[in-house]
C-alpha cells in the first residue's frame, strides 16, 4: 500500500515539475490568438470594398440589381409588388442610399490608407535619395582624388615616349663617341 502511495506522490510530483516547466495551453473559445490589430483588418475590408466597388463587374451588377428590382415593381402583379412605382419606388432610393453612405466613408477610409503608405514610401524614397547623393558625392571625391594622385605620379612615371628619346638621345651620344674613335687622330 505505501508502494502505491509512494508511486501516486512520485507521479504527482513529475506532473507538477512539468506543469512548471511548461506551461498548460488554454482551449476553447478562452484561448488567445495571435491576431493582427483589428484597426489594420478593418482597413484591408475598407480597401477590399473601394476597390469592389470600383470594377465594372460591380456596375454591372448594380443596375442588373436596379433593373430586376424596377421590372419586378413594375410587371409582376400588384399583390408580390413590395415597391411601388406610384410612391417612386421609396424602398429602392432607400437601398441606394444607404449603400452611397455607407460607401463614401468606407472609401475614403481607403484613400486615407493610401495616403498614409504614399507618405511612408515617399519618405524611404527621400532617404534613398539622400543615401545615393552622399554616395555619389563620395564617390566623387575618391575619383578626383584618384585623378589627383595619378597625376602626381605620372610625372614620375617615364612614358614609353620619354623612354625612346632617352634611348635615342643614348644612342645618338654611342655613335659619336664611335665617329670620334674611328677618326684619325
Amino acid at each position: 500500500m505505501t508502494g502505491g502511495v509512494a508511486d501516486r506522490r512520485a507521479g504527482r510530483s513529475k506532473q507538477s515539475a512539468r506543469g512548471l516547466d511548461a506551461p498548460r495551453r488554454r482551449g476553447g473559445m478562452l484561448a488567445p490568438r495571435p491576431q493582427q490589430p483589428s484597426r489594420d483588418r478593418f482597413g484591408r475590408f475598407t480597401e477590399w470594398i473601394a476597390r469592389a466597388m470600383g470594377t465594372p463587374v460591380f456596375l454591372l451588377l448594380l443596375t442588373a440589381f436596379v433593373a430586376a428590382w424596377l421590372a419586378w415593381n413594375t410587371l409582376a402583379p400588384v399583390p408580390w409588388r413590395f415597391d411601388s412605382a406610384a410612391n417612386g419606388f421609396t424602398a429602392l432610393t432607400l437601398m441606394l442610399s444607404l449603400q452611397a453612405s455607407y460607401a463614401a466613408p468606407l472609401i475614403l477610409l481607403a484613400q486615407n490608407r493610401q495616403d498614409d503608405r504614399d507618405r511612408v514610401q515617399i519618405e524611404q524614397d527621400r532617404q534613398r535619395a539622400e543615401r545615393n547623393l552622399a554616395d555619389t558625392e563620395y564617390l566623387a571625391r575618391e575619383i578626383v582624388a584618384l585623378r589627383m594622385a595619378l597625376t602626381e605620379v605620372s610625372a614620375e612615371v617615364l612614358t614609353r615616349d620619354d623612354l625612346r628619346h632617352e634611348l635615342r638621345a643614348l644612342l645618338d651620344d654611342v655613335d659619336e663617341r664611335r665617329a670620334a674613335q674611328e677618326r684619325p687622330a
